[in-house]
């Protein structure tokens, strides 16, 4: 019996826990319905916004939300971009990114009902610059949120730190601002935080020391964030830090510690920052490290071997530093590497043999790097290479014909070498890849074929700049030229040759029609008629130094990509196009100065004006400085000399904090320059220039007391003044360059300076009608270097405070009315190089020693009462000494200084000569001759 009931107790327990299986898995598979008022909520999101196939830029990019429909059927956890939890079917992830969304989001809207949120994803969208709502503090359970490249605007509110449970926050790309509440606050707040990106939110900041308390942390991303100051060491120490990315704040500053063999750093980022020092031995620690890029810094001396160690780098880039010496041969190890950029230090010369076993590089950048010999041949192995650079060595023979076999060459730079020989540029045509060719200063020949611009069907920068003595491509832009490339070229050099014109350019009027052009350099040729317009991708557009003549057109304020316009050195002429104003919000450089324009400014600019330079001098513009310039935030350099403005003092651009250099020299200013309104105002002035205007009244001695600027000597800062516009195209970056350049005068010369240097701090408020006295105040701008009051109808007595401006080297005080004695405290100004006080009322003897030794009697004509060397007239035996007592007979009988002085005096004039390319000025053959000659007399 219980034999035969075995099989029907195990049929039924078979079936039992088969069934039991089935309801089982049933349970754990259903997932329970979308919630509707969370659906209706999705719904009425979906309304809020419509569809713009322009809103995002992900190739992959479609509307998800397209496919939302509503009804019974439809549950909205099956909807795309929408996780349910599993359990309670609340909407907890929504991932909207890259799905065409544009429009805007208030606080009203129905997003934030949806208060189960954990993870929230807009990235990629277009919501047309409004701020992000405050209402985002509702969905208090988020750990995700991504609004990146949104086009969200303005601050970012203080809602989003109440989330307290984020772990990754994700704002980048978007001009948004990180200022009231700070970056401080956001780290106080978010403590949770793993992952933090924030590229180009407007954070104005230092780095707060806090940020290194975020032990969880393992990304972080501040590039392009304003920040400034010292960047704190502790952070690279963070305990689960594998990103770090600090790029494109020029003004942080900051050194590498020492790093210890459990450091998990991956991703190491500081370009163009002010980083600087030596790269520690140290850094050989970081084993697991596959990106190091240090570019555009201030890093020296020698590169360690134990970089070396880093096996597992696939991407280093050292380009723009001063490391100095060889190139290290342990870097042979680094055998992973695709990336590599040594460009622009100073090394030693080298051949760089090592390099053949790097064969699986595909960019490679030895600009500069001081390479002789030929081409090196190891270059055969890297099959792979699609970016070489060669560029700016001292290279030499001939271009191997063998570089064609690189067939996977998108990119290659040869200019600038010591080639011999004549390349014929057909032989190029070979690498049908090629996309972007710089041959610039090579011996080329040219086919005549006029179909030839078919062999380059993708290229996309053509660069073909060369030594007017060697090459000297003239005439016309001949046809092929001028439709090689026509979809496809985005960067055109044909800079420093004799060009004239384009070849069969009829159309009218003059467009050029290349269709994605970027950026072009026409510099420095014999370009003549009216000015070539540009097509609408352009954002580099430089003629300065042609012939161009007729008007700007208005079709150039259509230009809505455009960074940087430079057509400075010309003979254009007409008035400016009142739309021009519509530029600057695009602009970050304006250049039109040496030209023949009349008429006034336009007068509008608006709120987010980008305009960094505007130097319209040189020109015939009258009328008024527009009030609207104040608008323009960012501007660094405003040039208005060598005009016919009439108006007053414009004391409204003391409202820009950027404000680094101000020339309204040469027009017809007037009246009295008062006193600022605040303490505030004209934070980072360095140099003004006010001479030959009408100016009337004291001196703005109030100005003196808090132009904070010119109160600290930053001589260690070598750096030029300048501004970097930027091109990109899908797959090339391209930095401009822009140097600030000014005219300044130095004995009675003006000349053009086309380079600024950073520490330099000069005012110029010669040849106006101030009156009264020159104030002691004026002795707290110890950082100045330059300082000319010529020529006005100044009185009193040379206040003594200038002997505390110890960095002078140019100081002008003739043409005025002063009286007293010249004070003995200016011997103390051991760098002047030049000193004038000719024609005024001075009395008493000239101070002797130090840099006085050496003015010649011109910086006194016109004095009749001074006495003593250089002069002939001999001071009375009862006036005081102008000197301490002489240590030796010697000097006391030779009358000159000790060997200490001339040490210090030698300084002075080693200062003066770097300083001189600056503001103009060496000291002259003679006398460098009397020096040598009583330095020899010791």
């Amino acid at each position: 019996m219980g034999l035969s009931m075995c099989p029907f107790m195990s049929n039924h327990l078979l079936l039992f826990l088969l069934i039991f299986h089935y309801l089982n898995s049933l349970s754990f598979s259903t997932q329970p319905l979308c919630k509707d008022f969370e659906s209706f909520a999705l719904l009425q999101f979906k309304q809020s916004f419509a569809i713009n196939g322009s809103a995002s830029g992900d190739p992959f990019a479609y509307p998800k939300i397209s496919s939302w429909k509503a009804g019974e059927r439809n549950d909205c956890c099956s909807w795309d971009g929408v996780l349910c939890d599993r359990v309670t079917g609340h909407v907890i992830g929504l991932d909207l990114s890259s799905s065409y969304l544009y429009g805007s989001i208030n606080s009203s809207s129905s997003l934030f009902h949806l208060v189960h949120l954990q993870k929230l994803n807009l990235a990629d969208n277009d919501f047309n610059y409004s701020q992000i709502p405050p209402s985002i503090g509702y969905l208090s359970n988020l750990t995700y949120l991504n609004l990146s490249m949104s086009n969200f605007g303005s601050q970012i509110p203080p809602e989003i730190f109440e989330l307290s449970k984020l772990a990754s926050l994700d704002l980048a790309f978007n001009p948004l601002k990180l200022q009231k509440p700070s970056l401080k606050s956001l780290v106080e707040n978010l403590t949770s935080l793993k992952l933090l990106y924030l590229m180009e939110v407007d954070i104005s900041s230092p780095v707060p020391h806090i940020l290194a308390n975020l032990s969880s942390l393992t990304n972080l991303d501040l590039e392009g964030c304003g920040l400034y100051g010292e960047f704190p060491t502790q952070i690279f120490k963070l305990p689960n830090l594998q990103v770090l990315f600090v790029g494109y704040n020029p003004n942080l500053t900051g050194y590498l510690p020492e790093f210890h063999t459990h450091s998990p750093l991956l991703s190491l980022m500081l370009k163009h920052t002010g980083f600087s020092g030596k790269l520690p031995d140290s850094i050989g620690n970081l084993k697991s490290l596959y990106k190091l890029d240090i570019g555009d810094c201030y890093f020296s001396d020698l590169i360690p071997t134990s970089l070396g160690n880093l096996t597992n780098l696939i991407d280093l880039r050292l380009s723009t530093n001063n490391f100095r010496g060889q190139i290290p041969f342990s870097l042979a190890n680094l055998t992973q590497l695709s990336h590599l950029d040594f460009s622009y230090n100073a090394f030693s010369p080298q051949t760089l043999t090592w390099l053949g076993k790097q064969t699986k590089l595909t960019f490679l950048n030895l600009q500069a790097v001081n390479l002789y010999g030929a081409i090196p041949s190891f270059l055969k192995n890297m099959t792979q290479l699609a970016k070489l650079s060669l560029a700016s060595n001292n290279l030499t023979g001939q271009i191997p014909s063998w570089l064609v076999n690189l067939t996977h060459l998108t990119t290659l730079f040869l200019d600038d070498n010591q080639f011999t020989g004549t390349v014929n540029f057909g032989l190029f045509h070979k690498l049908k890849n090629l996309t972007h060719l710089q041959l610039s200063e090579v011996h080329l020949s040219f086919p005549i074929n006029s179909t030839f611009e078919a062999s380059f069907p993708k290229l996309k920068l053509l660069g073909l700049t060369v030594d007017l003595h060697r090459n000297k491509i003239g005439g016309q832009i001949p046809k092929w030229i001028f439709n090689m490339g026509k979809e496809t070229l985005s960067f055109l050099d044909l800079r420093f040759n004799l060009i004239t014109g384009f070849e069969s350019f009829n159309n009218t009027p003059r467009v050029l029609r290349w269709g994605s052009l970027l950026s072009l350099g026409l510099d420095s040729n014999k370009l003549q008629g009216p000015l070539p317009i540009p097509p609408p991708s352009i954002a580099i557009y430089s003629l300065r130094y042609n012939t161009l003549i007729g008007e700007i057109s208005p079709l150039f304020c259509n230009l809505q990509s455009i960074e940087l316009l430079d057509l400075s050195h010309n003979n254009l002429s007409g008035m400016l196009p009142q739309c021009f104003s519509k530029l600057s919000e695009f602009l970050l450089i304006l250049d039109l100065h040496h030209n023949n324009l009349h008429g006034t400014l336009p007068a509008t600019y608006k709120e987010g004006c980008r305009l960094k330079v505007m130097d319209v001098s040189y020109n015939r513009l009258e009328g008024r400085v527009p009030r609207s310039l104040s608008n323009c935030k960012m501007l660094g350099i405003l040039l208005l000399g060598n005009n016919r403005f009439g108006d007053i003092f414009p004391p409204w651009l003391g409202k820009l904090p950027m404000l680094r250099a101000l020339s309204l020299r040469s027009n017809g200013f007037q009246g009295a320059i008062g006193k600022p309104e605040s303490i505030l105002e004209f934070p980072g002035l360095q140099i003004i220039d006010v001479s030959c205007n009408n100016f009337t009244g004291k001196l703005p001695s109030e100005y003196f007391q808090i132009w904070n600027s010119m109160k600290v000597s930053n001589a260690s800062n070598l750096t030029y003044m300048k501004v970097i516009a930027r091109t990109t195209s899908v797959e090339y970056n391209w930095e401009f360059p822009f140097d600030y350049s000014i005219v300044m005068t130095n004995k009675g010369i003006q000349t053009e300076y086309e380079k600024i240097q950073g520490f330099l701090i000069a005012i110029d408020l010669s040849s106006n009608r101030f009156e009264g006295e020159i104030s002691e105040v004026i002795g707290n701008l110890k950082g100045l270097h330059s300082l000319n009051l010529s020529n006005n109808i100044l009185s009193g007595c040379i206040p003594s405070s200038l002997g505390n401006l110890t960095g002078l080297e140019s100081l002008d005080l003739s043409q005025n009315k002063l009286s007293g004695e010249i004070p003995q405290q200016l011997l103390q100004l051991t760098f002047l190089g030049i000193f004038n006080v000719s024609n005024n009322h001075l009395i008493g003897p000239i101070p002797q020693g130090q840099q006085f030794s050496t003015f010649p009697n011109d910086s006194y004509l016109g004095n009749t009462e001074l006495c003593g060397i250089p002069l002939t007239k001999k001071c009375k035996i009862h006036e005081p000494l102008t000197q301490p007592q002489p240590n030796s007979k010697q000097d006391e009988v030779l009358n000159f200084p000790s060997k200490s002085d001339w040490v210090v005096i030698m300084m002075g004039y080693g200062s003066g000569l770097i300083i001189g390319f600056v503001i103009g000025q060496n000291l002259t053959i003679r006398k460098l001759e009397w020096v040598f000659k009583n330095l020899r007399r010791q």
